[in-house]
C-alpha cells in the first residue's frame, strides 16, 4: 500500500480525523462510509466531515463555488468533498429507507391461516333531509338528530351494534353539499353502503352524488326507501329513478337490494340489517387480528383536557392500549381508547371504531395510521413524515411558478398585493369539519377579490390566533368553537372581527358578503325623462332652450346631457326649469318649457336633453 500523500509528519500515522482536518485523502483503510438525506447543508456536511464549516466553504470557493453557511449543496459536490476528507457518501432519498424495510420485513407467512370472520363496516349516505342520521337513530336507540344544529349531521360518527349475535359498524357521513370530501371518505373504507333515499322525494342531486361515491369505491349499495309511510310516498316512482341509474332493484329484475323502511316507526329496519348481514356473508368479510394494527382516521378533533384525539376504524390487527402509533406528521402511544358510548376499552379487533387519546397533533382525516415498535420511533417516523410534507408544499409552489421569468414573478407578485384580498383563520372542533369549510370556502372565486386561507386548525380561539390575524389584517372565522378566556378583550384591541357559527352554509354566506362588503360600490343609470330642444333664446347671461319635454319628467338638478346626432356634447346638471316665466321644479311629458344646463350655452335645435339619475349598487362578486 503506497504512503499517503500528505503524511502527518516523520514516523506518525495520522488519525482520521487529522487526516481529514488536513484536508488530505485517507488510505484505503481509513475510508469510512456516511449516508445522509438530502438537502445536504454545508453546516450539516461540514459537522459530518468532522471539519470547521468555513474550512469547506474555502474549499469549496477553490472549486469555484461560492456557497454560505446555510445553502445545500449538490450531491456530485458533496460527494467530491466527501471523498477528498476520505469517506465514501451514501445519499439516500425520501422514502428508500422505508421501502428497504419493507423488503426486509416481507417474510413468508401464511395470512390465509391467521385469518377471521369480521364484521362488515356499513356506510348510510344520501340526501340532506332524507332521514339518513334518524334511521341509525333508530339503530343504535340514540337521539342525535336533535343535538345537530339546524338538523344536519356536521361530523362523521361510527358506531358499533349487535344484530343477531353479530356486530355492524356503522359511519354517519354529513348530508350538507360542503362535506363532499368527508363522504367521499366515508364510501372508501366502507364494505356496504346503504343509500337512503326518500319516498316522497325521490333522488336528488346529493343522492346521485353519494351514488357516484359509492360506485367508484367499487362497494354494492343497498338502497333503504325511507318515509313510506308518509304523505305523497311513492315507493314505486323511486324504484324508475334506480332503473334509470342503472341500479335496478331486484323485484324489477336486477341486482339492487332494496328495502322499504321508516325511520321514525321502525317499519323495515330489521329487514334491513338482515339484509347487511347477508351481503356481508355473500362478500366473505376477513382480517387478521394477531397482526400490528393499522387503520383509517375517519375524524380528528382537540378536546378540552384530552387534547388532540383521533376516531379511527381498525382494518387489520388488534390495536391496544400502549400501541405506538404513527400517523402522517402526527404520532401517539395509545394512552386510552373510548368506544361509541364513551366508555374506555383496552382492546380493539378490526372493523371496531374507537376514539384515540394523547396524539402529538391533529392527524388528517382519511389517513392510514400505523403501529410500530415503541414511542420514540413513531416519534421518529412523524417527523420524517413532516419533512417529506413540507417538501412537498414547497414543491408544489415551486411548480406553480415554474416557467416563468422573475420579471413576471414580481408583476404577479405586485398585482396580487394590489388585489382585494379578504384573509382568514378557520378554527373548528374537528379536523373533517375544517376539512369541509376550507373546501366551500375556496370554491368561492371572484376575479374582483381574492379569499386566502392563511391559518386554520382544530381547537379554541386562542390568543395565538388573534395576533396571527392582527399582522396578516385577516378575521377569525369558528365553526362550533369557543374563544379562550381574555380573547375578546385582545381581539378589540387590536380590532380583529371573530365570528362563530353553529350551521355551514351561514358561515359560508358570511364570508360571501364580507367579500362583497370590500368591493367598491356600483353605479348605474336610470334614464327618467327627455326633451327635444325647438328654439334657442339669449338671456342676460347665455342662452336658454325652448324644449318640450317628450318622455318622463324634467326635474331641477337632475342630471342632463346633451345629445346631438346621439353624441354626447355635454354632460352636466339643469340649472333653471322654466314654465312660461316661472321657475319650476318638475315638468312632464308633453309639455314645453325652458332649460338651462350648467356651463353650457351651445345648443341648437334638435338636440335632445337627456335627463337621468345614478344609483348606487351593491357590487356583486
Amino acid at each position: 500500500m503506497g504512503a499517503p500523500k500528505a503524511p502527518a509528519g516523520p514516523g506518525t500515522v495520522a488519525p482520521p480525523s487529522a487526516g481529514k482536518a488536513a484536508g488530505a485523502p485517507a488510505d484505503s483503510d481509513e475510508i469510512k462510509q456516511i449516508t445522509l438525506k438530502p438537502p445536504i447543508v454545508v453546516r450539516d456536511f461540514a459537522i459530518e466531515l468532522g471539519v470547521k464549516p468555513f474550512k469547506l466553504i474555502s474549499e469549496l470557493m477553490e472549486m469555484g463555488i461560492f456557497a454560505s453557511i446555510n445553502q445545500s449543496l449538490e450531491e456530485e459536490v458533496a460527494s467530491n468533498l466527501a471523498a477528498k476528507h476520505g469517506f465514501l457518501l451514501e445519499i439516500r432519498h425520501r422514502g428508500e429507507g422505508n421501502k428497504a424495510k419493507k423488503k426486509k420485513k416481507a417474510e413468508p407467512v401464511d395470512e390465509e391461516a391467521l385469518m377471521e370472520h369480521r364484521p362488515p363496516v356499513v356506510c348510510i349516505m344520501g340526501h340532506v333531509d332524507h332521514g339518513k342520521t334518524s334511521l341509525l337513530d333508530y339503530i343504535r336507540k340514540a337521539n342525535v338528530t336533535k343535538g345537530e344544529a339546524g338538523g344536519i349531521t356536521q361530523h362523521i360518527g361510527a358506531y358499533q351494534i349487535t344484530h343477531n349475535d353479530e356486530k355492524i359498524t356503522f359511519l354517519d357521513t354529513p348530508g350538507h353539499e360542503a362535506f363532499n370530501s368527508m363522504r367521499a371518505r366515508g364510501a372508501d373504507v366502507t364494505d356496504i353502503a346503504i343509500l337512503v333515499v326518500a319516498a316522497d322525494d325521490g333522488f336528488k342531486p346529493q343522492t346521485d352524488e353519494a351514488l357516484k361515491f359509492i360506485q367508484k369505491s367499487g362497494v354494492q349499495p343497498i338502497v333503504a326507501i325511507n318515509k313510506i309511510d308518509t304523505k305523497g310516498a311513492n315507493v314505486d316512482r323511486v324504484k324508475q329513478q334506480m332503473q334509470e341509474r342503472g341500479i335496478a332493484s331486484e323485484d324489477w329484475g336486477g341486482q339492487t337490494i332494496c328495502v322499504e323502511v321508516s325511520a321514525l316507526q321502525g317499519t323495515g329496519v330489521e329487514d334491513l340489517l338482515d339484509m347487511v348481514l347477508l351481503q356481508a356473508e355473500v362478500l366473505e368479510l376477513k382480517a387478521n387480528p394477531k397482526k400490528q394494527s393499522s387503520g383509517v382516521v375517519i375524524e380528528a378533533s382537540v378536546e378540552i383536557g384530552r387534547g388532540p384525539t383521533a376516531t379511527v376504524i381498525v382494518q387489520s390487527g388488534t390495536l391496544k392500549v400502549g400501541d405506538a402509533l404513527v400517523c402522517g406528521a402526527s404520532s401517539t402511544k395509545v394512552k386510552a381508547m373510548l368506544n361509541e358510548d364513551g366508555k374506555q376499552v383496552k382492546v380493539a379487533p378490526p372493523a371496531t371504531p374507537v376514539r384515540v387519546i394523547g396524539w402529538s397533533s391533529t392527524p388528517d382525516c382519511g389517513s392510514i395510521y400505523e403501529t410500530v415498535k415503541n414511542e420514540k420511533v413513531a416519534k421518529s417516523k412523524a417527523a420524517e413524515n413532516e419533512i417529506e410534507i413540507k417538501a412537498e408544499l414547497a414543491a408544489l409552489e415551486e411548480e406553480a411558478t415554474a416557467g416563468m421569468t422573475p420579471q413576471e414573478k414580481l408583476f404577479a407578485a405586485i398585482a396580487k398585493t394590489q388585489k382585494k384580498t379578504l384573509r382568514l383563520i378557520v378554527k373548528a372542533d374537528a379536523f373533517g369539519s375544517l376539512e369541509a369549510i376550507c373546501q366551500a370556502l375556496t370554491s368561492i372565486t371572484s376575479e374582483k377579490v381574492a379569499l386566502e386561507i392563511i391559518g386554520k386548525g382544530v381547537g379554541v380561539i386562542n390568543k395565538s390566533d388573534v395576533e396571527k390575524a392582527a399582522a396578516g389584517d385577516a378575521e377569525i372565522i369558528g365553526f362550533n368553537v369557543r374563544s379562550d378566556n381574555g380573547v375578546a378583550a385582545v381581539a378589540k384591541h387590536k380590532t380583529v372581527k371573530i365570528s362563530t357559527f353553529q350551521i355551514i352554509y351561514e358561515l359560508v354566506d358570511r364570508v360571501r358578503e364580507d367579500m362583497i362588503e370590500m368591493l367598491d360600490p356600483e353605479f348605474r343609470e336610470n334614464k327618467i325623462g327627455a326633451a327635444e330642444v325647438r328654439a334657442v333664446f339669449p338671456i342676460a347671461k347665455g342662452f336658454v332652450a325652448g324644449c318640450l319635454v317628450t318622455e318622463g319628467r324634467v326635474s331641477h338638478g337632475a342630471n342632463a346631457r346633451v345629445l346631438r346626432r346621439n353624441a354626447v356634447k355635454h354632460d352636466s346638471k339643469v340649472l333653471t326649469l322654466r314654465r312660461v316665466k316661472d321657475d319650476v321644479k318638475e315638468v312632464r311629458a308633453g309639455t314645453e318649457c325652458g332649460i338651462q344646463i350648467e356651463k353650457f350655452n351651445d345648443y341648437k335645435p334638435g338636440d335632445v336633453i337627456e335627463i337621468y339619475e345614478v344609483h348606487e349598487v351593491r357590487a356583486a362578486l
